[in-house]
Order: C-alpha cells, then sequence, then structure tokens
C-alpha cells in the first residue's frame, strides 16, 4: 500500500533527472531564470505522481480519442441545461436564443458566468453582436424547450411565453434561474467557443427543481426529499 503524498520523505529518481537537466541547461544558457521555472515546476508534478510536461501521450492513445469515443465518455458527465437569449434591437427587437450544455458559474468577484456555444451556431454570432445576453437555467418540465432551441431554421419563441429581463433579453417563463450579462471576454475552445459573461442581473426559484441531461436524455429525479 503506497504511503500517502504527505508522508513522502525520498524523491522520486526522476526529480534527480530534473535536476541534472537543470544543471546543463544552466551551463548551456548561463541563465537561470530562463529554466528554473520550467524544471522545478516538472519537479513538483513528478514528486506528486503526475505525469510530467515533457512526456507526449502516445500516439496510440490520441488516435483512440474519437468525437464518438469523447462524446460517449463525457456523456457519463450529468449536468443542467441552459437556453441563451438576447433581443436583437437593429432587427425590430427580434428574440435569439439556443440551447446549451457548457454552463458554469466562474467567478464570485468579479461576477463571471461562462457559456460554450459551438462554433457551428448561427445565433451565437448574432447575440455576440447584441453584446448582452441572458442564461436561462431551465426547468425539469422544459425538456420541449430544450429541444426547440437546439433547433435551427425554425421560429424558437413561436408560442413561448417570456418576460424581458432588467435590460431586455428575454426571460423564459417557469425557468429554476436566470442571470443577465454583458460580453466580458471571449476565447478559442476548439469547435467551441468559450464566452465569458459578467453579472448585471440574476434571479431564481427555490420550487422549481433543474433539467437534467445525462447520456442524450433528460432523466427524472425527485428534488423534494432533500429539501
Amino acid at each position: 500500500m503506497n504511503a500517502p503524498t504527505s508522508e513522502r520523505t525520498a524523491p522520486d529518481p526522476s526529480c534527480r533527472q530534473a535536476d541534472a537537466r537543470y544543471e546543463d541547461t544552466l551551463a548551456r544558457t548561463g541563465s537561470e531564470s530562463a529554466v528554473t521555472g520550467y524544471v522545478v515546476g516538472a519537479m513538483w508534478m513528478t514528486l506528486y505522481g503526475m505525469t510530467s510536461l515533457t512526456t507526449p501521450p502516445t500516439q496510440a492513445a490520441a488516435d483512440a480519442i474519437t468525437p464518438e469515443v469523447l462524446r460517449a465518455t463525457m456523456g457519463a458527465f450529468c449536468s443542467g441545461v441552459v437556453v441563451v437569449t438576447a433581443l436583437d434591437d437593429r432587427l425590430g427587437g427580434t428574440p435569439l436564443g439556443f440551447t446549451c450544455q457548457s454552463f458554469v458559474s466562474l467567478s464570485f468577484d468579479p461576477p463571471l458566468i461562462s457559456v460554450s456555444p459551438a462554433r457551428s451556431s448561427t445565433t451565437w454570432p448574432r447575440i455576440r453582436e447584441v453584446g448582452r445576453f441572458a442564461v436561462n437555467i431551465l426547468a425539469d418540465d422544459h425538456a420541449e424547450l430544450s429541444n426547440r432551441f437546439a433547433r435551427s431554421g425554425t421560429d424558437k419563441f413561436a408560442g413561448v411565453d417570456w418576460t424581458p429581463s432588467p435590460h431586455g433579453c428575454p426571460l423564459l417563463g417557469g425557468v429554476s434561474a436566470w442571470v443577465e450579462c454583458t460580453m466580458w471576454r471571449e476565447y478559442d475552445g476548439g469547435d467551441h467557443t468559450v464566452v465569458i459573461g459578467e453579472v448585471t442581473a440574476l434571479g431564481h426559484d427555490r420550487d422549481r427543481d433543474p433539467l437534467l441531461y445525462y447520456r442524450g436524455s433528460y432523466p427524472r429525479a425527485d428534488w423534494r426529499a432533500s429539501r
């Protein structure tokens, strides 16, 4: 049985190898600052049982990570579902929206959240131009709304009950919570875009249970017993 990390006393042999790399690099460059951060980081990662940054994944492992395998694996993570909305005043107040599974509370100070729309989204570029959006956290009876806002080429808001947020973004009726944001940052996220919004208004309904998404479906859960 391996001792807990906090009880280790003898350095891993890889740490001695890191020391040798440090001395060699220092002799060649004459610059301690150029190598200290990297080598010390590698030493600590090796000491605490983490994979060294200098060890790339094997080609076989990389080949095995197909989109299908990754999707099936990540499907084991149960999440909520949100609909991101905005109001385009340039088009006569046209409401915009799309379903998004990638949503996270990012920071309390400043208050930040993050959503990650797919690069293939035709709605996100229009919301980006508005510069302000709302994140509607769907409730457990909103599976139809989730599917509706995931489709393209349809009038997503037809027959949908919504009210304006303090700054005019559509808030869907009966959601379990909502946050209104202004655009803060946007980053490349591969085939998605990582969007960070600064929260300017928010609200929630404790009596509305969340919609869950797991392995491509919407499981139901009894939340009442835990309250």
